[in-house]
């Protein structure tokens, strides 16, 4: 292994090892091997670009009951292609050479897995993007 791959799975959180099985499928595995460590270590960066989102669409997220806004949050990222595009690159660009090599032979699936996680994440956060009202 490279240097740039021993830097980047250096610097990700680690997991609880219950996430990972040997009766998983290969896409599982791979959800819980690199995807989840992955987006957690991107989890601030994709706060601010999901709070920047909200400022160049006029801020109208923050005029939304908490339905609405976790309703947003996933329209967000399933419709708007080009947003959906720059946060998979956030995440792609973290994967080492071998990781790349692997996420390649199914991105498809892979894709949909990762878009899920990002669209949990920020629904669960969502009171840290309420608090740029009170800014």
């Amino acid at each position: 292994m490279d240097s740039r791959s021993n830097h980047l799975k250096g610097i990700r959180p680690e997991l609880k090892q219950s996430l990972l099985h040997d009766n998983m499928s290969s896409d599982e595995h791979f959800q819980n091997q690199t995807l989840r460590p992955v987006i957690k270590f991107q989890n601030s960066l994709l706060l601010e670009v999901f709070k920047n989102y909200i400022r160049k669409h006029k801020g109208t997220f923050y005029e939304l009951s908490l339905e609405k806004r976790l309703e947003y949050i996933e329209n967000a990222i399933q419709k708007d292609i080009k947003f959906r595009n720059s946060l998979k690159g956030m995440i792609i660009g973290q994967f080492t050479v071998e990781e790349y090599q692997i996420y390649i032979q199914n991105s498809s699936a892979l894709n949909k897995r990762m878009m899920h996680i990002v669209i949990e994440r920020l629904k669960d956060q969502v009171q840290i993007l309420e608090s740029e009202v009170l800014v």
